[in-house]
């Protein structure tokens, strides 16, 4: 129990991907802030370690009896790059275009009464235009980089150099705007009170929050898939080389 608890947030993620629903569900950063371990983070939660620890053998027995747990860490990098582009990159440009206009129809509404929805309304505008240029730059260069590399590897050819040098050079460009979302996320959690959605909200205002909520838990298992597993395992195959 005790190796448990002082292994980092970031380790139990990859070691238990169903250990993610449950960092969500009660506020542990896994993605940016996964460093802690499970001990320290569950001492700023204020959280009882045995009981977090409970709630993830339950979530992995409830996700293995439910559908197949994909281990991506040693899955072929081509399919989870395909798997970051159907799922989690189609899912963000689609609430992009769904949750602006809601934005709009919430602020006009409540904003005179709620200062704080313009406020996330910024935020979110922001983050919006930041990830539809994150995400084109990924699948135009780095994506692709990674995709050929290991196709090289596993036909034994040379990895021809790209044109950015190293593969950590846009990897650590990356990084950093994960970590720039990963602080609009936290600006929009607190200005909305945790989208606690006020009493006087109507169907929209609180369709709003919970669709925002919704938005920060994907991308919040979109950024632990390209930090801690994608590009840690492209730049040990580059480095291989």
């Amino acid at each position: 129990m005790s190796v448990t608890t002082e292994k980092t947030v970031r380790e139990l993620a990859l070691e238990n991907p169903a250990a993610t629903r449950v960092f969500e569900k009660l506020g542990i950063d896994y993605c940016c802030g996964g460093n802690r371990s499970l001990e320290q983070a569950c001492h700023v939660a204020n959280l009882p370690v045995d009981q977090v620890l409970d709630s993830i053998e339950m979530a992995e027995q409830t996700t293995r009896a439910t559908q197949k747990i994909h281990d991506w860490q040693r899955e072929p990098l081509s399919d989870l790059v395909t798997h970051i582009k159907g799922a989690h990159h189609k899912y963000t440009r689609e609430e992009i275009a769904r949750l602006g206009p809601l934005l709009e129809k919430v602020c006009s509404v409540h904003g005179k009464n709620h200062s704080e929805l313009l406020h996330i309304r910024a935020s979110f505008a922001g983050l919006a235009q930041e990830l539809t240029m994150h995400m084109m730059k990924e699948e135009m260069v780095l994506f692709p980089h990674i995709v050929r590399m290991e196709e090289a590897v596993i036909q034994n050819e040379p990895i021809l150099p790209p044109p950015f040098g190293s593969v950590q050079n846009p990897v650590s460009m990356m990084e950093q705007e994960h970590d720039s979302a990963g602080a609009a996320l936290r600006a929009m959690r607190q200005a909305s009170g945790g989208y606690a959605a006020p009493p006087d909200s109507c169907i929209s205002y609180q369709t709003l929050y919970k669709a925002l909520a919704e938005f920060e838990a994907d991308l919040h298992l979109h950024i632990h898939l390209e930090n801690n597993i994608l590009f840690p395992r492209a730049i040990a195959m580059e480095q291989a080389q």
